[in-house]
């Protein structure tokens, strides 16, 4: 095998865990086989892998019970704040007058807050549901958001008001790929702001679809900090 047919075998192995990858070139070292051959047996054997780890319900919940349409629910509601300031901001100029914390600016502050939180408890949860799934689920999150900008057609806004999610979400991400899990009181906490925050619209019809899909992140954390606990107080109580 020449230095450039290797240089692709080596490309072609990232598709595989690190210490695999490590043993796989090294078998492949030993046995001599061709450059499709050994392409096409890292590739078999990628695929393999990773379609394993679909066999668990994990991968299913965070690709398409929270990536897919919570990514379209965000836009969504990043497209209601951004039209919500826009006439806040044309009222105020149009009396002359400053930003007052009225019941329009309060909701707006609301929502606001209530955009991060979702976003980042979807994205917390989608990361550690799916880590080594995750760049599927990305890829189904990423999907919606491309058309959605594709097809946006509000003059007055720019397109990229859709992605106002996007930070927090890959924020949230970042940290469930790297703790999995938050402390109970902490996932609590959560769960009971957002919540709080998601009472004025309780009173709107339909709106307890979207406030129950971006909601339940934030208490799946609960249960899983509960359970959690729960599993080490009564290791705990067998030591003893």
């Amino acid at each position: 095998m020449t230095n450039m047919g290797w240089s692709l075998v080596e490309l072609a192995s990232r598709l595989l865990e690190p210490r695999e990858r490590e043993a796989v070139l090294g078998d492949l070292t030993e046995t001599g086989d061709t450059l499709w051959q050994s392409l096409l047996g890292i590739v078999g054997l990628a695929l393999r892998r990773h379609l394993a780890l679909w066999k668990n319900w994990r991968p299913w919940l965070a690709s398409f019970g929270l990536a897919l349409p919570c990514s379209l629910l965000l836009m969504g509601f990043s497209l209601s704040i951004s039209q919500s300031y826009q006439r806040i901001i044309n009222a105020t100029l149009l009396h002359g007058t400053s930003i007052t914390l009225g019941p329009g600016t309060a909701l707006l502050l609301c929502n606001l807050l209530l955009l991060i939180v979702w976003s980042w408890t979807g994205g917390f949860v989608m990361g550690s549901l799916s880590r080594r799934t995750v760049r599927v689920s990305i890829l189904l999150s990423f999907l919606p958001c491309a058309f959605c900008l594709s097809r946006f057609r509000v003059e007055s806004l720019s397109r990229f008001c859709l992605l106002l999610f996007l930070f927090p979400a890959a924020w949230g991400v970042h940290r469930g790929l790297r703790i999995a899990q938050i402390k109970l009181r902490s996932a609590l906490t959560l769960a009971l702001i957002i919540t709080a925050l998601t009472i004025p619209a309780w009173s709107s019809k339909g709106s307890w679809i979207p406030n129950w899909a971006l909601s339940w992140p934030a208490w799946y954390l609960v249960a899983t900090s509960s359970a959690n606990s729960i599993a080490k107080g009564s290791k705990r109580w067998q030591i003893s």
